[in-house]
């Protein structure tokens, strides 16, 4: 009977497992739409919360209102996106922001941004 414990044999295996393991993990990413949901134009910034260390994926971009601009995020272990996103208006009269964390985050999924609140400026 023939032994499968040689060198070749186990690089071979090795190779093949973590072949299998590209084809599944690899490049994969989760692509949505961040959606402006007012009729202003606002400047916004999301972070991938999945990325290690979490980095930006839009970085004050301004989104026309009732537009969308596309992003791709790093799936988490269950392969949903994760991210922390701040948008403000662009005007100066009725200056407003908006703040939020999304978990959960599919394939195609629409991450509405929008402005709900005053802004609060921080100490120098």
């Amino acid at each position: 009977m023939r032994s499968f414990n040689n060198q070749p044999t186990k690089i071979f295996g090795l190779a093949l497992m973590l072949l299998g393991t590209t084809a599944t993990f690899g490049d994969d990413t989760v692509d949505v739409r961040v959606y402006n949901d007012t009729a202003e134009e606002i400047v916004v910034t999301v972070y991938d919360m999945n990325a290690t260390p979490p980095e930006p994926v839009l970085v004050r971009q301004i989104i026309y209102g009732f537009a969308w601009f596309p992003a791709s995020l790093t799936p988490g272990i269950g392969g949903d996106g994760h991210v922390r996103w701040s948008a403000e208006t662009t005007g100066t009269s009725f200056h407003s922001c908006g703040h939020r964390e999304r978990r959960g985050l599919t394939n195609d999924a629409t991450l509405r941004v929008f402005t709900d609140s005053r802004c609060v400026e921080s100490a120098p």
